[in-house]
């Protein structure tokens, strides 16, 4: 985005659209220091950058305290003006880019923590081998981001999403199994029905609805497990970690058991059984103006799981 086109302020001098791009960064990152640091410059110059732009204003946009950063009535009305000033500049660019239909720019996205460490890391790196002009700016958290609000391109969401007015893709399913180590099942009998399952140590992914036993299905049939874990965890990494060390059986992802299945460190029980997939999908603002930039991640992830699909 050009800092050059300026915007009249109501005390005569000119806004420009890097000093509301400041202002707007500033907000949705919570702090100066976090916001320089995401536009690449210093405190000192960004704290400048919106004090100037209270000048032209003639307002107080921000109330700055040694430990929190509050927008006044005026500077929440500013924001959401800016916001919008700031998406129609974009909706300009969306107009070249599609014209001339190469990815580019900063993309933003967002995810949660366990499953940006399992795949999105990975797109990230071959996205960007794959376009040199584009960069990324990745948020794994845990909490439930606004995307329009908060300035996000695209979020990826694990399970069925609810009802919104943002648009959606289906990327893929995380698809699951039951798996032990080689030691653990030279210990005990290897169970040939999900029946036999609780008299073996379990290790349980402690998220979502899976607290209450294993549901798991095979063609029309479906079994509940009844059993109290061994391990109980919220990460399916820790998860597998203790299948490896021989401690029982576990229910994983089969992204996460991929490459400890392929050594041999994990062997597969129960083959056919398994929890139901769980959709994976891209959610982004609007289907109307989708970029380049952010068409060609929701193609490069999809891509992906269906590469997945032939390896399993």
């Amino acid at each position: 985005m050009r800092n050059t086109v300026a915007v009249s302020g109501n005390k005569g001098a000119a806004m420009e659209l890097n000093e509301l791009a400041a202002f707007v960064k500033v907000v949705q990152s919570g702090s100066f220091t976090r916001a320089a640091d995401l536009l690449g410059t210093q405190k000192a110059h960004l704290s400048r950058v919106v004090t100037g732009l209270e000048r032209k204003l003639g307002v107080r946009l921000i109330e700055r305290t040694t430990r929190s950063l509050s927008l006044t009535e005026v500077g929440r009305e500013i924001f959401e003006r800016a916001i919008g000033i700031l998406a129609a500049v974009e909706d300009t660019e969306r107009v070249a880019q599609q014209m001339l239909g190469e990815p580019r720019g900063v993309l933003r996205l967002t995810c949660g923590v366990e499953f940006g460490m399992l795949a999105v890391s990975r797109w990230v790196i071959g996205y960007l081998q794959r376009f040199p002009d584009v960069r990324v700016e990745a948020d794994y958290t845990g909490r439930l981001v606004d995307l329009v609000h908060e300035g996000f391109d695209l979020a990826i969401r694990v399970g069925e999403l609810p009802d919104s007015r943002l648009a959606a893709r289906r990327l893929g399913e995380l698809r699951y199994g039951l798996f032990a180590s080689p030691d653990y099942l030279a210990r005990t009998a290897m169970p040939e029905t999900p029946q036999e399952l609780a008299s073996h140590a379990l290790l349980a992914f402690a998220g979502g609805n899976q607290r209450q036993g294993w549901r798991l299905e095979r063609g029309g049939e479906v079994v509940t497990v009844e059993a109290e874990p061994r391990l109980r965890v919220d990460n399916s990494f820790s998860v597998a970690d203790a299948a490896k060390a021989g401690l029982g059986i576990a229910q994983l992802p089969l992204m996460v058991a991929h490459d400890a299945l392929a050594a041999g460190t994990l062997r597969r029980v129960l083959p056919g059984w398994a929890r139901a997939p769980v959709p994976v999908s891209a959610l982004f603002p609007s289907a109307r103006y989708l970029t380049p930039k952010v068409r060609a991640f929701i193609d490069h992830a999809a891509a992906q799981f269906d590469a997945l699909r032939t390896t399993d």
